[in-house]
């Protein structure tokens, strides 16, 4: 694949998209300090909100007696669960089945639910919190998603939160992509509190006797916190005026996404919704909006003074990976070709509400890049209290982690470098019938191979020379691009300058610096010379999906930017075939143009000049072009990507990751003493974004296998280490370097033939695979020394290693 269908797809000079190292357009004022998230605003009069939390894993409140906390100095109400004020407000959009606003029940600890509480401080609320007479009625929770498959627990959820009879509306399709399914119709109905989904194809009983052998194998993946550091908060406050539009106005702060989420809930229209708050914070595909961002206009509304609402850090506590089981069983021959996959996995739903997308991996996995085509996936889905699942998943799809392992312990039985079992495997460009190399791949292995001075050698075979066990691992992905999203894009030349209009969220990714480059490139000019300027009311935002996103989106943007170059171009024809000045009655002869005689077909611009392609030396200004206002708008999807359209079964852009670690076997310390990244995005288009991107995504991978541990009190239900002290996520201090290798196809057909990268590097398995190649051993994540010194032990004592 290609961009051959767009303007200047396969354009072969760039000047300013790929450039390394331009700055970001907001990046002084996150440096600085001068930035400000939602936890940053405040507004005159602001009163302060804070939501009652469950401290238990599953309850329900049954009456609460908020007279002690009305009767505090400075506490202005307490709004509970069943007050009619609720019925005025719709559900995020975004999240999903929400029965209600606020629930009197909570599925997890820690969850809103219940009461909220305003006052003139946010020490006042915490008191009048604390004052509050509860009524609980403790239900039964599911914490083990192993135990959670007994039949005999009684079920956890209502029906309201499974109308579809299992997890999701019946529906198999989105706007023409079946991997946005949340539920297939041949699935057996839900019992208890597990639901069952089948993925299949092909025939696995043939691919069962083409076999010589059968592998079998567990990969566990425990669930990850996401921690976002910028907490999730908002300031709302109404207002009878609006200077755009008549009619009651809502400005709301914090409430981060396009402002007609807002608008949505509270029944607006979307221009009766100021948000001019650029800033978001961290977060990964993080689509949903928290209580603290949803509730701020209704309670504004009923007080009629501002209000605001801030999360703790402790109250941010989602999970961005759910916890899963899988037991994989490959048929396989004698020179390593797999013939058959069967996957019976066991993974968490999460509380009511979480994100479907991290459930299981659809029609888009790391299974359909085989040739293979005998491919079975069995899904049982547990509910449980452990917590929610707001994103879509670092790891999604799981499913190239359970391919890891197979590639590495087929090689590790048969003697051969696991590069070499996933180049057998590995099917062409264009099926899984197609036994063609894939170009992509073969150019990452190789330079990944020499990046790496790649040296295979069989597991628990190889000591340094201070002692330590030396492991190393490989693993392949496709670089994933959306394409399932509409985008939008409006450019202006007015005055001499092009103005790139856009009402932000600024997200982690620096989508507008990308865009920006893109216009710059196709309109001839400068980075430096497009003005972004930011404004709510714009329709265009960078909230695209990271770099999948901008490689689709900026399509857009090139397409947007080559139109308006055209009205440039045909207006500075015209601007030349004017022979005269006039002021008010005052006409003066005009002296030449440069481009005289010229149609725009006749001209190009390059440099910020506007010249005539037969003669460059015949130019002028790009600012001079005309007086008049030029708009170019483009709107639409991207062309279907590789990725979101065939689902693994063509192959375009690809990556490889691969690591040394270094074990010490008398302390059970696991020392990264390498991570290289060899990546084939298409086409760079801002270095520093992709280059961060993968940093993010390394960071993560290595927190996940080594150091970071959810943990629940398994006879409560409650969170032990809910906090950055005891919950350990990666610090610069942990973190390896990453070395990074960037390949240029042009095989992706986003912008220039681009591809995103973004979380198909996060996994969670190559250092695990790379610590068994050190030591013989499976530890499963996370690998902290005392699990390593564990997972030893039978060796010490002569005994099999277990698997």
């Amino acid at each position: 694949m290609a961009d051959l269908t767009g303007a200047n797809g396969t354009r072969e000079v760039f000047k300013v998209v790929g450039k390394p190292n331009l700055p970001g357009l907001t990046a002084y004022a996150m440096a600085t300090g001068v930035a400000k998230f939602g936890s940053d605003f405040t507004a005159p009069g602001m009163l302060f909100a804070k939501i009652l939390r469950s401290p238990y894993a599953h309850a329900r409140v049954l009456a609460i007696d908020a007279s002690a906390a009305l009767a505090i100095p400075g506490v202005v109400d307490v709004v509970l669960w069943d007050d009619p004020v609720f019925k005025t407000v719709g559900p995020d959009p975004m999240a999903g089945k929400k029965p209600s606003f606020l629930l009197n029940e909570a599925h997890k600890e820690g969850q809103e639910v219940g009461a909220i509480v305003v006052a003139e401080s946010e020490a006042l609320c915490e008191e009048a919190l604390g004052a509050l007479k509860i009524e609980w009625e403790e239900l039964p929770f599911i914490v083990d998603i192993i135990k959670g498959l007994d039949p005999a627990l009684p079920a956890i959820r209502g029906p309201e939160y499974d109308e579809s009879g299992t997890y999701g509306p019946p529906s198999i399709t989105s706007e023409g992509y079946p991997w946005m399914a949340t539920h297939y119709p041949d699935d057996p109905p839900k019992t208890g509190n597990v639901s069952r989904s089948t993925l299949a194809q092909g025939d696995i009983d043939a691919g069962w006797e083409e076999a010589d052998w059968i592998l079998e194998y567990d990969v566990n993946i425990h669930d990850v916190v996401s921690l976002l550091p910028n907490p999730q908060a908002s300031v709302a406050r109404w207002s009878g005026k609006n200077m755009y539009k008549p009619g009651e106005t809502l400005r709301i702060e914090g409430a981060v996404g396009r402002r007609g989420m807002i608008a949505q809930m509270y029944g607006l229209p979307e221009d009766n919704v100021i948000q001019e708050g650029l800033f978001q914070g961290g977060k990964y595909c993080d689509w949903g909006l928290r209580m603290s961002q949803e509730i701020t206009p209704l309670l504004s509304k009923k007080l009629g003074r501002p209000v605001r609402c801030c999360n703790t850090r402790e109250e941010n506590f989602d999970m961005c990976v759910n916890e899963r089981h899988a037991r994989v069983k490959l048929g396989v021959k004698n020179n390593g070709l797999i013939t058959a996959v069967e996957d019976d996995t066991v993974v968490d739903h999460g509380a009511p509400n979480s994100s479907e997308m991290t459930t299981y991996d659809r029609d888009w996995n790391g299974y359909y890049t085989l040739k293979c085509e005998n491919i079975v996936q069995k899904y049982t889905i547990v509910d449980s209290n452990r917590s929610f699942m707001y994103t879509c998943g670092q790891f999604v799809p799981y499913s190239f982690d359970m391919v890891t392992v197979g590639l590495y312990l087929i090689g590790e039985k048969l003697g051969i470098d696991p590069t070499e079992i996933a180049r057998l495997n590995l099917h062409g460009p264009d099926s899984q019938k197609d036994t063609r190399p894939v170009p992509s791949f073969e150019a990452c292995l190789e330079e990944g191979k020499r990046l790496m001075n790649w040296e295979w050698h069989p597991a628990g075979t190889k000591r340094l020379s201070d002692g330590r066990l030396h492991g190393a691992a490989f693993r392949y992905q496709m670089c994933p691009r959306h394409a399932f999203m509409k985008y939008f894009t409006k450019l202006e030349y007015r005055g001499g300058v092009v103005h790139f209009p856009t009402q932000g969220p600024i997200a982690g990714w620096f989508g507008t610096e990308c865009f920006t480059m893109i216009a710059a490139e196709e309109l001839g000019v400068g980075y430096e010379d497009i003005c972004v300027d930011y404004d709510y009311r714009a329709q265009h935002t960078d909230e695209a999906g990271g770099s999948d996103g901008v490689t689709g989106h900026g399509w857009i943007v090139k397409e947007c930017a080559n139109i308006l170059k055209r009205k440039i171009l045909e207006a500075a024809a015209k601007e030349a075939r004017v022979t005269t000045d006039r002021w008010g009655p005052v006409e003066a002869p005009k002296p030449p143009s440069p481009l005289t005689g010229c149609s725009a077909d006749d001209l190009d611009i390059e440099d910020g000049k506007i010249f005539v392609k037969s003669d460059p030396s015949r130019f002028i200004p790009f600012s001079a072009a005309t007086g008049d206002t030029l708009t170019a708008e483009y709107g639409g999807n991207s062309p279907k990507a590789a990725w979101s359209s065939h689902f693994g079964r063509k192959l375009d852009t690809m990556n490889t990751s691969w690591c040394e670690v270094a074990v010490d076997d008398e302390t059970g310390e696991v020392e990264i003493l390498k991570y290289l990244v060899v990546i084939d995005p298409g086409k760079v288009i801002r270095r520093t974004s992709l280059e961060s991107q993968i940093d993010q995504v390394v960071y993560f991978s290595q927190g996940a296998q080594l150091l970071e541990e959810y943990i629940l009190d398994p006879e409560t239900g409650v969170r032990l280490n809910a906090n950055m002290t005891d919950y350990r996520k990666p610090t610069t201090l942990d973190v390896p370097v990453v070395d990074k290798g960037v390949l240029e196809t042009r095989a992706g057909n986003g912008a220039y033939g681009a591809s995103g990268i973004a979380h198909n590097l996060a996994n969670s398995h190559i250092l695990i695979t790379a610590i068994h190649n050190a030591t013989g051993v499976w530890v499963d994540p996370p690998a902290t020394p005392d699990r390593v010194i564990k997972a030893l032990i039978p060796l010490a004592a002569n005994e099999s290693p277990r698997r």
